[in-house]
């Protein structure tokens, strides 16, 4: 009975959410044009406040005033000829809502009789995440593409010849921690990640409830790099027992961020691992393969990182003390820096048109269409990117044509 309640209720909900702009009161759709005479307009209203106030010339004034006058003359012809869209009939609406209410209850009551299972009680985790391969399972799959292929590693006989004789004499001791911590270690040097996984799981059986943060994210590690960087359930646990341990700990952190893009949560990841690349140190072993990664896990997060480097605190400080014109100068230094980075390397489109608005902002409208006419070029066989530039090219007040 509780299912179908909480069923029911969902149900409505997403009706709710559907039928509401069917149903909603009809109402006028305001048009493009018209709010560009009122923003010219405004601009009109700018400059004679900017001329009462003495940062405008009387000839400064006069020609802003004819050159936005005559933008407001064409919005408003734009206004008198443009017509809105109109709303669809009522009786075409209200029949649309019953079809899609009906095609939900209906489809969905039916798809639940074909897959769902009536009175089946919910699984643990344990249960639901089974289906994903086991740690055996993914070292085996390993084990078989690597057959036939030369060893990664270059094993030295004499390396070899002592973790061997190693492993001899822990047979018989079973309980020595720091032998079986020296075994793990070794076998992973040599290469040998299952065999080191099988030597971690003792360490982890032999420390028991004193186990560290460190010790549960270096048996998760040697986990996921005998999967080939398949992150387990087995491998996941040991990271959750290590947050439990310690939430800070950079190495769990870390093959969360693995585990996050096993699970395509790309803006997860990127959160993880740039709070990890601010922290440091710079020498930390995972730091390199971060900065290898963050670019192409941002994009698939659709992030764009800040490629300006931001001003330190001495500087927050210092430009509250800055005049206009120097805090001008500053800004205009970095968006120096972004113009030359994109001539010499190339960018994103989001970065095109930042550089666009930026020199829109600072009232350089020839620099901002240079860089616009630039970008079409670059960017000419990407409708979407196009279309973000050509609005990046208004806002900067740049005849985009």
């Amino acid at each position: 009975m509780i299912f179908w309640i909480f069923a029911g209720g969902l149900t409505a909900l997403t009706l709710a959410a559907m039928l509401w702009p069917l149903l909603r009161p009809s109402r006028q759709t305001a048009m493009r044009s018209s709010y560009d005479v009122q923003i010219y307009k405004d601009q009109l209203k700018e400059v004679e406040a900017d001329l009462a106030r003495g940062t405008l010339s009387e000839a400064e004034a006069k020609a802003s005033r004819t050159e936005v006058s005559r933008r407001l003359l064409a919005a408003a012809d734009a206004e008198a000829s443009e017509s809105s869209s109109g709303n669809a009939p009522k009786s075409i609406s209200r029949a649309l809502a019953i079809t899609v209410s009906l095609a939900v209850l209906v489809g969905g009551f039916g798809v639940y009789q074909q897959l769902g299972v009536q009175g089946m009680p919910d699984f643990p985790l344990e249960d639901r995440v089974s289906s994903r391969p086991s740690q055996a399972v993914a070292e085996k799959a390993v084990a078989q593409d690597a057959v036939g292929l030369p060893d990664i590693v270059q094993i030295d006989p004499k390396h070899l010849e002592l973790v061997e004789q190693l492993q001899e004499v822990l047979q018989d001791r079973p309980d020595d921690l720091r032998g079986h911590q020296m075994l793990a270690d070794n076998l992973a040097q040599l290469g040998k990640y299952a065999d080191a996984r099988v030597a971690q799981d003792t360490v982890m059986r032999i420390l028991g409830d004193e186990a560290s943060a460190e010790d549960y994210a270096a048996h998760a590690e040697i986990m996921i790099v005998a999967a080939n960087w398949y992150v387990s359930p087995a491998a996941e646990q040991a990271l959750v027992d290590a947050f439990q341990t310690d939430p800070s700990n950079m190495l769990a952190r870390y093959y969360a961020g693995v585990l996050m893009i096993q699970r395509q949560d790309y803006a997860q990841t990127y959160s993880l691992w740039s709070g990890l690349l601010e922290e440091g140190p710079a020498d930390a072993p995972w730091i390199a393969l971060i900065e290898n990664q963050i670019e192409a896990v941002a994009a698939e997060a659709g992030i764009t990182p800040s490629t300006l480097s931001g001003p330190s605190s001495d500087q927050v400080d210092a430009a509250g003390d800055m005049t206009d014109a120097e805090r001008n100068d500053m800004i205009r230094g970095m968006v120096t820096q972004l113009s030359e980075r994109l001539a010499a390397e190339g960018g994103t489109a989001e970065e095109w048109a930042r550089l666009i608005r930026a020199y829109g902002v600072l009232g350089e409208t020839a620099k901002a269409s240079k860089v616009w006419n630039e970008a079409k070029e670059v960017f000419a066989t990407n409708p979407d990117n196009i279309a973000l530039l050509l609005e990046a090219a208004r806002d900067a007040e740049v005849s985009a044509r």
